[in-house]
């Protein structure tokens, strides 16, 4: 939550607004992720990597709603799909030849993917994988990494904000996200430190008579944006296999890396891997894919399956088309774009770090980067977690880029765009390098 105010720029349209809002929804929001204080932008329109808010500021948009935009705004290949479809139909209660051809096209980028079931979320396709891997095994429980956010089912957000005294030694404590989660949450959860191969290894087996599944981000975004090891996620596919457990990656976010995902970067197979974000081509979609004689959990062509799913607008064929265009600009020329953006971003931000003697350093690989107001290493989620002075140079960062026409997330996410060239890469490091700056100069 950002508490100073963002004073060089005109805001009061977006400050009516959200007085307006406040009357009709709690605290003025929808999604706590986008609240701020005193208020937050409201945007009017996108423009390619450009966001124009109400009051007429532009933005280079830096956080491209939270990772899903990675084609950034009224792409003509995305929009002519979404145009073609809308006088067709929006959503059918009966499936279309479009959720068809988006499966293909998964299946054919990721190898561990034989079939797929669409949802309309993230956090929809999570809770399947989860539910699919207690229906395949039979078993319970569910291991998450500590600090990993995966979305907001009730098992999937154990352990999301742990704080100091309930971290123990290498068997950290399962502990609540929101009031009210039930005590059963918790206990069919087994929460593992990040990156450290040896600690989840332990776990994993002490628990593996009850576990259903190991669920990973292998670059989870609140446990810092670290890229895990590639020893932690062997460790991870060994145990899950000696035990009989499945393993889930998620890729809702980190399905943005690469061609085929992010298992390749780390050379591993999952059972199962839940997909969201890029993948709707900016509107709302999730799926989870893996082996065919897991999915067969979801089949329902010998009576009521295993796992029962629904959804009125799963798979609907705006977000399948839609999806289709975004997935086929996305080819290896566009990877690699974007992995020069990155790199571009990263080490001109370290850069500035170290010219202008500040504690700082960015994590993150491919598109995706954070910023760390620390010159210890950061390695999970513990060692991520900012320091009171650390978390108050983070807020000033957020304030100074607003100030000055850059968006990121307030927790320091960045997360880049193919519309985005040259010219954006310099003016963004021209921003962060005067902000750092600035903190540089302040009191400490």
């Amino acid at each position: 939550m950002t508490k100073s105010k963002t004073a060089q720029r005109n805001l009061r349209a977006s400050r009516e607004l959200h007085d307006r809002a406040k009357r009709s929804l709690p605290g003025g929001n929808t999604r706590t992720t986008v609240f701020m204080l005193p208020h937050p932008i409201y945007p009017e329109r996108g423009e390619g990597c450009r966001l124009i808010d109400v009051d007429g500021n532009a933005y280079i948009d830096c956080i491209n709603n939270f990772t899903a935009l990675i084609h950034g705004y009224g792409h003509p290949a995305i929009t002519e799909a979404v145009m073609r479809q809308l006088p067709l139909g929006t959503c059918f209660g009966a499936p279309t030849e479009s959720e068809i051809e988006l499966a293909e096209l998964l299946a054919a980028r990721v190898g561990s993917v034989d079939q797929l079931r669409f949802c309309n979320s993230g956090t929809e396709a999570v809770m399947f994988a989860l539910k699919a891997a207690r229906a395949f095994t039979g078993r319970p429980k569910i291991a998450k990494c500590e600090g990993a956010y995966h979305g907001t089912y009730d098992y999937a957000e154990v352990s999301l904000d742990s704080k100091p005294d309930s971290w123990g030694a290498n068997w950290p404590r399962s502990v609540a996200y929101a009031r009210g989660t039930p005590e059963g949450v918790l206990a069919d959860v087994v929460t593992i430190p990040f990156n450290d191969p040896v600690a989840a290894a332990e776990l994993i087996r002490a628990h593996g008579n009850e576990l259903a599944a190991v669920l990973v981000d292998p670059m989870p975004n609140r446990a810092g944006l670290v890229p895990a090891t590639p020893a932690y996620i062997q460790a991870l596919r060994e145990s899950t296999k000696a035990t009989g457990s499945l393993l889930i990656f998620d890729e809702v976010i980190v399905f943005r890396l690469g061609h085929g995902g992010a298992q390749p970067f780390w050379n591993v197979e999952a059972d199962l891997t839940t997909f969201g974000k890029i993948m709707g081509g900016g509107f709302p979609v999730g799926a989870v894919g893996g082996r065919k004689e897991i999915m067969a959990v979801f089949d329902p062509s010998k009576g009521k399956p295993a796992l029962p799913h629904g959804g009125t607008f799963s798979a609907n064929p705006v977000t399948m088309r839609a999806g289709i265009a975004a997935m086929e600009l996305l080819d290896e020329t566009a990877f690699r774009h974007l992995e020069r953006l990155g790199e571009a971003v990263r080490n001109g931000i370290d850069h500035s770090f170290r010219r202008h003697g500040l504690p700082g350093a960015t994590t993150g690989k491919g598109s995706l980067l954070k910023i760390h107001f620390t010159d210890r290493p950061v390695r999970d989620y513990r060692t991520a977690m900012p320091r009171p002075e650390e978390a108050a140079r983070l807020d000033g960062f957020f304030r100074a880029l607003l100030d000055r026409g850059v968006l990121i997330a307030p927790n320091g996410l960045f997360a880049l765009s193919t519309p985005m060239g040259d010219r954006e890469v310099e003016q963004i490091l021209a921003v962060c390098d005067s902000a750092i700056a600035s903190l540089a100069a302040a009191p400490a």
